[in-house]
């Protein structure tokens, strides 16, 4: 439990004294603590009245008081009475006296030790020690997420120093913010881990250093996570932890919100990075946000959120209402810590150009039941016309419906809105007029419930025994009242122009019915009372009246009005007249504009003489030099003073301020003087890193950064302090001013550790003093490689690019510095990366492929014969990203002088600012080859002759700013452009667009013309013609036009007298030029040539004509269309085709009344080769157009046939044979003059007897005969149209291959066994008739190999040799049936069966036997069993594309509907119906002769095709 301190002064009644010297060293840190609230005393003192209050004293009884002998016995009785208490007293004083003298002692002693110390410290000050730990590190163990300390206590001379490390590596705050901490105070170095995780358990190492050795301390930090913890954390759930108040973090605030701008409807976010000890994730930090003073609470419009190291606002829908000074307020455990920025919000884009922008601020006042005064400020209008009035429209809650609630807009910022509804809750809004429309509208207001204001006043509430409230109303306590009482207090509440408002108090006694108002008016004095309010029920004691005439008093009174009756009407009001009272402010006086910051200036006014309820005021600002005004703030401000942000550094500006009241802006305020943005003059801040460069022992050279702020004035000097490392005091090492951030420190000790630290001084005085340096030991270099480059700086910053510069550096080494290598590496990152390969021998190096808007950090290291030196101090970080509004350095010619030169304009500039440009990144200076001016936030660098020694790389560097800079390579291409730009300048000419030239027109007439680019009016002009001037007359019209810069010479007739020279000669101005034009010759053949078809072209087209000639274009069918189209014809007009001078009629007659004709030319091939005309003519005349189709006009037609086919073109199908494996492709149309190229395994095939090449009109195909293994692969058709090749492909391989193979076999075999089957080859009759007693013979020629057999049948039994017939078979070949005097019972059918092992025919005779003189019967044909084929006594039709013939004899394919056969010469039969089991399409083929008779020695079978049908 902790102890209660109790103050001296409460310890009066406290009799015990303890005089331990822990007591009073208690009480002294105590007294320490409460801040030494008493005065102390001095030593001296102390003892004196230590002294004093020792001493004895003897008692002596003065003679006054000499007492008598009853006095005596008195004094004596009463002193007997106190005696004990005397001795008690003076036992208790002597104990006290003791007591002092122990205390002086022990003061005594103390200053004696404390002396003692002193001297032996001066005499160990002197007394060289290495470091050594008095009170060494301790290991601890800690739970998760609490804070650690360590702690440690070094001592030794000079002074050592402590450098903290976790697991061998060093310990960086900066790594991890927050995270680790740590402090030297009284010579007591910390480490504070705070928020340990179980990652921080480590030996953590204090290593203390001087000049004399070096000692370390170490311990084992130990962190523990808590049993059950691990699954919560991984549960995302927070441990339970000690109730932690967020006032009682520590929070630091690290990247600030700047100062914003916004656009009205856009969403804006304002953050600030925290770092907050401990981080808790369930207690974050207490924060408060406030909008000029006044808290902000969460709500939809006002987004609030703390945590994650984070505080945001965000406002998602702005409006002018959001502008204002933004206020972070952060409860922190020392108080709170604050931050603030404005933001500005402007107008959004005006629905209309030059409509004011939207009204702010609304909000309602004097709420009553039907009745709400609504108020608002008015918008700036700075370049718009004067606002007009305003419109209030309302909504209900909860609706998206607006209402307006005036008819004419209101002049004044406050408008009573009436007639709403009780209950009912309401939002409003406001919109301005101006001359030019109307503005957007403003923010809606708060929801406002139209309520009887006075309801709350008619109710008291009266306790019973303090316990109990009871609520009645004023009706109750009136009594039972029926008709109500007068309204008293008739007065305006508002009065202006626009209208009057009028108040009253309601009637007393009022009774409990619904309570109305009537009011009536009339002239001040007339006593002509008039109704105002028929239209409209009245229950609020506030009325707006709108219709009162300007000039005129009226008086008021009011009736109350329930359902029992009238009251009597009120008291008359007095006298009002429609005015406005005020009117606008004066103007504010005197406007001052002061210098605040590179983008800001302050600006103070002072305040109108008439305030007249003032709301704020308008800030507007103007460029020098410009016309237009642009507003500073948007709201109106209250105060007299404003800093006006976001204007152009550099740039110079003035401003004026207006009044804003409730009836608008007031007059302009006067003009501040001109002001340029500069940053307010100050003394720079403190210069930084600070390093060393080199050292011999008794001097060393330090370096230094300038200050990151100059103070608004150049830096002209350093002052530089130094100091042993071991000691406090610092001294002057200069008192003359250094103009360099480089010195030479002499006169120091060898061995000694210094440590530095600079002033900058500027016109504003010396400023803050650096950190001190790192101690630097005073040791004479003697290293071999060079020192350290230094003062690295940036140039050129870009978002993917820089340029990097530095110094060379100070200490050589043994040899000379021959090169440098730039290691880079991205912010807190420790892998540096080396730029250069090979070291470069400029002090300068462009770095790209940067990521934009990474931060990088660099070193350089210089390189001599003896190797790579120390890298130098690393570089400031520099993020990749451009200034905004960067501009590139822009490379021209002047216009009027021809100057070459290079200039920049700087986006920033300050009034310390200079332009400083360097070629090669060497300052160019004084150069006699450049000029150099400057010119506000200009710089040009003019070349006086330039030439190629002026070559090179030229950069220019804005001192002063955030690093404005730029470059531009001069290249030797882009010079002699600006020297020829610049001769043209120098020596003018008048610029050509183009050339004199000439343009044959219609008729025949002649145009010469040419074009400038630029004309005067004053322009004067010669055409010449052959040395001779020509002027506008008869046959040549002259003329120009400025506003395109033609000048032209038309000549009716050109004939071959005008053969030769034109020039044109012009003069505009100062300028000259001259064109010519030589038509000779050749060239003035061509012309006179089309001069003169141009005339026959306009007498042709007097009669019928072409007005297109002859053309041909392929339809989707492949025809060939050959179209023409004609003009000026009539009924009359006829149209004839020829071809070869001969006649083509089409079938269609050409109609040259729809002015086109077209012959069409179907299956078109080398045979339509030639040359076709069409004729045209009636009684005015005669045209003819000529068309030949042959060379590369054939070709075109062929290629465009093609295109169509190729793209039609199917898959290739498969198709087998006797003679062996057919590939087809089926296209819109075919013919062999066609680019067609088969492919087998990508080579081309040529058309041989082991492959045939053909087609028809429909396909094209290839056969592969008697197919073997070779002839397996990939096989293609590729059809070329000239541009594109259509290429369709199959894979006859695998099992496709082996089907097909098995096919054709198959085929083959059909065919052999066909052709070597028996038949009969011819001989026999159909039907024979015969007489009777006759002798009849059949006979007829058989064939088979081997030879067949034959049987003779009748009536279908087979007939044998017998005396009456004889069956006979010669040699194989001719075989007979001979019957002997035939008798009607040799009628009938007979038949011949021929047949071998490969087949065989069955032919039927029909015979008939009459007797002498009958009538010859008319012949009966048998009937075949079968239908079987005979070969054809004539030949077959023939293909309209020759096919392979293989033999005489071929045997046909099979069919699907009938065993018969088909004649070889057709590759596949017509088949009406689908073949079973195959995709394959068949195409048409011509349809055999019915045979007599066929029998087919094997079945019909079809192969199956992978391939899918043609579409």
């Amino acid at each position: 439990m902790a102890s209660k301190v109790i103050p001296r002064y409460k310890t009066k009644h406290v009799s015990q004294v303890k005089s331990d010297y822990a007591y009073h060293h208690t009480k002294h840190v105590v007294t320490q603590k409460t801040e030494r609230k008493s005065s102390s005393k001095s030593v001296s003192q102390v003892q004196a009245q230590a002294r004093e209050a020792m001493a004895e004293q003897a008692y002596t009884i003065p003679v006054f008081r000499q007492r008598t002998a009853e006095e005596t016995e008195e004094y004596q009785r009463v002193s007997k009475n106190v005696g004990k208490g005397l001795a008690v007293i003076q036992e208790e004083l002597h104990r006290m006296k003791m007591t002092t003298k122990a205390q002086v002692e022990s003061l005594a002693i103390q200053n004696e030790v404390k002396s003692m110390m002193a001297k032996r410290g001066d005499m160990l000050d002197e007394i060289p020690k290495m470091p050594d730990f008095l009170v060494a590190l301790r290991p601890h163990t800690v739970w998760e997420k609490t804070p650690v300390k360590l702690f440690c206590t070094v001592q030794g001379n000079p002074r050592p120093i402590v450098k903290w490390y976790k697991g061998g590596v060093p310990v960086d705050p900066l790594s991890a913010p927050g995270k680790y901490k740590i402090e030297n105070k009284y010579g007591v170095h910390s480490l504070i881990i705070s928020r340990c995780v179980v990652s921080d358990t480590a030996e953590y190492s204090a290593v203390a250093t001087n000049q004399h050795g070096t000692a370390t301390s170490k311990a084992t930090v130990t962190v523990k996570r808590p049993a059950g913890v691990a699954m919560s954390c991984q549960l995302g759930l927070v441990p339970h932890l000690t109730e932690i108040h967020a006032s009682k973090l520590e929070v630091t605030l690290l990247d600030r919100f700047p100062v914003t701008f916004g656009v009205e409807g856009s969403s804006i976010r304002l953050l600030c990075n925290l770092v907050v000890v401990p981080d808790l994730p369930n207690v974050p930090p207490l924060a408060q946000w406030y909008r000029d003073d006044k808290l902000l609470k969460p709500s939809k419009l006002a987004e609030m959120f703390v945590g994650g190291g984070a505080a945001s606002l965000t406002l998602p829908q702005l409006a002018k209402d959001d502008e204002g000074l933004y206020t972070l307020r952060i409860f922190t455990k020392d108080g709170t810590s604050e931050h603030s920025a404005y933001l500005f919000v402007s107008d959004a884009t005006p629905s209309s150009a030059g409509a004011p922008g939207a009204p702010m601020s609304v909000k309602a006042f004097d709420i009553n039941s039907d009745y709400v005064l609504v108020a608002w400020k008015p918008p700036n209008t700075v370049n718009e016309a004067a606002i007009i009035g305003y419109f209030v429209d309302r909504c209900e809650a909860g609706t998206d419906t607006w209402v307006q609630c005036n008819d004419a807009p209101v002049k004044v910022c406050k408008y009573p809105v009436h007639g709403l509804k009780v209950g009912h809750s309401y939002h409003f809004r406001v919109r301005a007029v101006n001359s030019a429309g109307m503005s957007r509208p403003s923010r809606k207001s708060g929801q406002v419930t139209a309520l009887d204001a006075a309801e709350n006043e008619r109710l008291q509430v009266i306790k019973i025994e303090g316990k109990y409230d009871i609520v009645i109303k004023d009706d109750d306590l009136e009594g039972y009242v029926t008709i109500p009482g007068e309204p008293t207090d008739v007065h305006a509440s508002e009065i202006f122009k626009s209208y009057v408002v009028l108040s009253w108090k309601p009637p007393s006694p009022r009774g409990r019915a619904p309570l109305c108002y009537i009011i009536e008016k009339c002239l001040a004095g007339t006593g002509a009372w008039q109704r105002i309010n028929t239209a409209v029920k009245l229950h609020s004691p506030r009325y707006p009246v709108f219709d009162l005439q300007d000039g005129q008093k009226y008086q008021f009174r009011v009736y109350s009005v329930n359902m029992y009756g009238s009251s009597e009407a009120s008291a008359p009001s007095e006298s009002i007249q429609k005015v406005d009272e005020d009117g606008v402010p004066s103007a504010p006086g005197q406007i001052v504009a002061t210098r605040n910051t590179k983008s800001s200036v302050f600006v103070q006014w002072e305040a109108p003489k008439h305030l007249k309820n003032l709301m704020g005021y308008y800030i507007d600002g103007r460029a020098v030099g410009s016309k237009e005004w642009f507003p500073c703030n948007h709201k109106p401000f209250k105060h007299t003073r404003f800093v006006v942000h976001g204007l152009i550094p550099g740039e110079t500006y003035v401003f004026r301020v207006q009044a804003v009241n409730v009836f608008g802006l007031s007059d302009e305020s006067q003009e501040s003087s001109p002001i340029a943005v500069e940053p307010a003059l100050a003394t720079p801040s403190a210069p930084f890193g600070i390093t060393m460069l080199s050292c011999d022992g008794s001097s060393i050279t330090v370096a230094w950064k300038s200050p990151k702020h100059c103070g608004g004035s150049k830096i002209n000097a350093y002052y530089i302090d130094k100091r042993d490392a071991d000691t406090l005091v610092w001294k002057e090492v200069n008192l003359s001013a250094v103009m360099e951030r480089i010195c030479t420190v002499d006169n120091l000790k060898e061995g000694t550790f210094y440590e530095f630290r600079i002033q900058a001084a500027n016109l504003a005085g010396v400023g803050l003093r650096s950190a001190p340096s790192t101690p630097m030991k005073c040791e004479a270099w003697t290293m071999e490689e060079p020192g350290p480059a230094y003062d690295l700086s940036f140039s050129e910053v870009r978002g993917q690019s820089l340029v990097i510069l530095w110094k060379a550096p100070v200490y050589a080494g043994a040899s000379a510095v021959t090169g440098y290598l730039v290691d880079m590496a991205k912010k807190g990152s420790s892998e540096f990366v080396t730029l250069n390969q090979e070291a470069v021998s400029h002090r300068f190096l462009q770095v790209t492929g940067l990521e934009e808007g990474e931060t990088y950090v660099f070193k350089v290291r210089a390189v001599n014969a003896n190797g790579v030196g120390k890298a130098s101090q690393l570089s400031e970080p520099v993020c990749a990203k451009a200034l905004p509004g960067t501009k590139e350095i822009e490379a021209g010619v002047d216009t009027e002088t021809g100057d070459i030169f290079l200039a920049l304009e700087a986006c920033e500039i300050c009034e310390t600012s200079k332009f400083v440009w360097s070629k090669n990144y060497k300052p160019v200076g004084d150069c006699p080859r450049v000029g150099i001016t400057t010119k506000g936030r200009t710089s040009r660098l003019t070349f006086t002759n330039p030439d190629k020694d002026d070559l090179g790389r030229y950069s220019v560097v804005v001192t002063d700013t955030e690093g404005v800079s730029s470059s531009h390579t001069l290249t030797e291409d882009a010079l002699n452009t600006m020297l020829e730009l610049s001769y043209a300048i120098r020596h003018p000419i008048v610029p050509l667009k183009h050339g004199l030239n000439y343009e044959v027109l219609e008729k025949g007439h002649v145009r010469f013309w040419l074009q400038a680019v630029k004309l005067s009016p004053s322009v004067s002009y010669r055409f010449i013609v052959n040395d001779k001037e020509v002027t506008s007359g008869e046959g040549h019209k002259i003329s120009h036009d400025v506003a395109t810069g033609i000048i032209q010479m038309t000549m009716d007739t050109f004939t071959r007298a005008n053969e030769g020279t034109y020039t044109v000669q012009i003069t505009d101005g100062r300028a000259k030029t001259q064109t010519s034009l030589v038509l000779v010759g050749d060239v003035f053949k061509v012309a006179l040539k089309e001069a003169e078809f141009q005339r026959k072209e306009h007498i042709r087209k007097q009669g019928p004509h072409f007005s297109e000639y002859l053309y041909f274009t392929v339809t989707e069918d492949c025809t060939v269309m050959l179209a023409c189209k004609v003009a000026n014809v009539k009924k009359e007009t006829a149209f004839h085709w020829y071809k070869e001078d001969d006649e083509i009629v089409p079938d269609t007659p050409p109609s040259v009344a729809s002015g086109a004709c077209a012959l069409p030319i179907p299956l078109f091939s080398r045979k339509d080769q030639g040359v076709y005309k069409a004729v045209l003519s009636d009684d005015r005349g005669k045209d003819t157009s000529v068309f030949d189709i042959s060379g590369q006009v054939f070709d075109d037609i062929i290629n465009a046939i093609a295109q169509i086919a190729g793209a039609s073109a199917s898959d290739l199908v498969l198709q087998c044979t006797p003679e062996g494996i057919r590939l087809q492709c089926y296209m819109n149309y075919y013919t062999e003059e066609m680019k067609t190229v088969w492919k087998h395994k990508e080579s081309k095939i040529a058309s041989s007897e082991k492959m045939r090449i053909g087609g028809t009109a429909e396909m094209a195909w290839m056969q592969i005969c008697d197919p073997s293994d070779k002839e397996k692969g990939n096989y293609s058709i590729e059809i070329s149209d000239g541009v594109k090749t259509h290429t369709r492909t199959f894979d006859l391989s695998g099992q496709a291959y082996t089907d097909a193979y098995e096919e054709y076999l198959r085929l083959k075999a059909a065919a052999f066994a066909e052709k070597n089957r028996g038949r009969v080859v011819g001989g026999l009759p159909d039907v024979v008739t015969i007489m009777e007693a006759k002798s009849l013979s059949l006979t007829c020629t058989v064939w088979g190999e081997p030879t067949p057999e034959v049987t003779w049948f009748k009536n279908e039994q087979e007939v044998a040799t017998n005396e009456h017939t004889k069956v006979m078979f010669d040699g194989g070949k001719f075989a007979s049936l001979v019957i002997n005097k035939v008798s009607p019972d040799d009628s009938g059918k007979y038949s011949i069966n021929v047949r071998n092992k490969y087949g065989g025919e069955f032919v039927e005779i029909t015979v008939s036997v009459y007797k002498h003189g009958e009538q010859i019967p008319e012949p009966k044909l048998g009937h075949p069993k079968t239908a079987a084929p005979v070969p054809p006594k004539s030949p077959a039709p023939p293909s309209k594309t020759p096919t392979p013939t293989p033999s005489k004899s071929q045997t046909p394919a099979q069919s699907l509907r009938s065993p018969a056969s088909t004649p070889a010469s057709t590759p596949v039969p017509k088949s009406p119906t689908p073949v079973p089991k195959s995709p394959t399409p068949t195409p048409k083929s011509p349809t055999p002769t019915p045979p007599r008779s066929v029998k087919s020695p094997t079945p019909p079978r079809f192969m199956k095709s992978p391939t899918p049908p043609r579409k």
